[in-house]
């Protein structure tokens, strides 16, 4: 059981070391979106997060991740610290995204970008086009990161 902990550990320490290699280029941005959920789900399975003044709660498991983008677009975001996105989802994340948010209609979605939230919105209807927009948070090494592995949207390679 140690053997088994101490190996889980060693590539738990290996796979984050790129993210904290300082002034170094990173890797495409990990990006996760959370839904909100009901207080009352397993403990294990949701955090809480103040937004929009309230404390709430959220699946822990991402709805959609960066595996789920086919392509995307940055821009610099309104407040003019950093950018934001618009991300394009592939076929399958696209519909999973248009059931998804037909159920949770009222509720809040979070954008995580590298572990930190950096975006909140409510789901107002439901998104049948397969894009997602995060408004603010990244840097422009993560937009570079990200230019490496998609392709903008209308381009059919990535441009790193």
């Amino acid at each position: 059981m140690n053997l088994l902990r101490a190996l889980t550990l060693g590539l738990a320490l290996l796979t984050s070391l790129p993210a904290l290699a300082g002034g170094k280029k990173q890797q495409m941005a990990g990006i996760a979106f959370h839904i909100e959920t009901n207080p009352g789900n397993n403990p294990n399975m949701v955090f809480e997060q103040f937004v929009a003044g309230e404390q709430r709660v959220f699946g822990r498991v991402p709805e959609i991740s960066a595996k789920d983008i086919e392509a995307f677009n940055p821009f610099p975001s309104q407040d003019g610290q950093g950018y934001g996105v618009l991300l394009k989802l592939k076929r399958n994340a696209s519909n999973r995204l248009a059931a998804l948010t037909a159920d949770n209609v009222g509720r809040w979605m979070l954008a995580r970008v590298n572990g930190r939230i950096v975006d909140a919105v409510i789901i107002d209807q439901q998104i049948g086009d397969g894009e997602l927009v995060i408004w603010k948070g990244l840097s422009l090494a993560e937009i570079q990161g990200m230019d490496k592995k998609l392709p903008r949207i209308g381009e059919k390679k990535p441009r790193g």
